[in-house]
């Protein structure tokens, strides 16, 4: 016997498969998105619903950054961060605020299933990460699943918020792989909590201006919508999220995103009172099992100048 330490047993769980949960989590709870924005839209103006869900999280979090007294990013850092205050705090909340008046939560749901793939190809691009061609077979098979069924679910044809959708679908992405950057030099929370505070300057003054003329004209179900995606998906929903990127390959942990399509379809089912098909839960089966194949794929990192310094 020598006095090395001995492999970690069986029983102890990875690295990667808790960010693999902490994904799921995350994703559970953006899956509540598109049927809470669908209900809000029906009463309040997309524009209105973008700055205000950013503007009550963004309060949320400066609240809590005050209260924790955290220090105040890098100069680094905050560039980055406004990348993510274009894509994740008006980009992405926008643009599927304005698909919602055209089309069913259910059906955005499966068009977002392109989201691994987006994913993939932003943390390539932006973090170096080189994912084997095993892996990229897999993401491409699981996001031609997806939307060859949005196509069946559409008859066929590409409306205006399947558009809206893929456009932000690209934008979420693009923010998502600078906030998983970030939270390896900070912790998740704070990340999304430093993003939301910073935009508060903005957020604030646009919520102000586009506020209903009669709020008690707005039905209380646009209300509660409006909460959900300002709390939950705007803030709680990050925290797991941006821990578990940060704690797994950002290429593999993305591929937990299929499964938002279905966690979408099953919410959507319950409180929007769309039909969910049989159909829906043998793809949902097939989709499940490529996220658990491409989570044994290889993922390789490129060296990059910028992990010498923090963003």
């Amino acid at each position: 016997m020598t006095g090395d330490t001995p492999p970690a047993t069986g029983g102890a769980i990875s690295r990667q498969t808790l960010g693999m949960l902490l994904g799921f989590v995350g994703v559970t709870i953006f899956g509540g998105t598109l049927p809470a924005t669908r209900i809000a839209v029906a009463g309040l103006d997309p524009f209105f619903i973008t700055v205000a869900r950013a503007a009550a999280s963004g309060l949320l979090s400066a609240a809590l950054l005050l209260i924790l007294r955290r220090r105040v990013p890098s100069r680094r850092q905050l560039h980055t961060m406004l990348a993510c205050i274009v894509t994740i705090v008006f980009g992405f909340p926008g643009l599927m605020a304005l698909a919602m008046q055209t089309v069913p939560a259910a059906h955005g749901g499966v068009v977002l299933g392109i989201l691994p793939l987006t994913m993939t190809a932003a943390a390539s691009l932006i973090l170096g990460e080189r994912p084997s061609l095993h892996f990229w077979l897999l993401a491409a098979l699981g996001t031609i699943v997806v939307v060859l069924f949005a196509l069946r679910d559409s008859g066929g044809e590409l409306a205006i918020g399947d558009v809206y959708l893929f456009l932000a679908a690209i934008s979420t992405s693009i923010g998502y792989v600078f906030s998983a950057d970030l939270s390896r030099q900070m912790p998740g929370w704070e990340v999304i909590s430093w993003v939301l505070a910073l935009a508060l300057p903005l957020t604030l003054p646009l919520t102000v201006w586009l506020w209903p003329q009669d709020p008690t004209a707005v039905p209380m179900s646009a209300w509660l919508g409006l909460g959900y995606v300002a709390v939950f998906s705007m803030f709680i929903g990050f925290f797991a999220w941006n821990a578990g990127l940060a704690m797994g390959d950002v290429s593999r942990v993305s591929q937990v995103l299929l499964l938002q399509t279905f966690v979408t379809l099953g919410i959507a089912a319950w409180i929007n009172g769309e039909h969910v098909p049989l159909s829906t839960v043998l793809v949902a089966g097939l989709v499940v099992a490529i996220v658990a194949a491409g989570r044994n794929a290889r993922i390789g990192v490129k060296p990059r100048k910028a992990d010498r310094a923090p963003l």
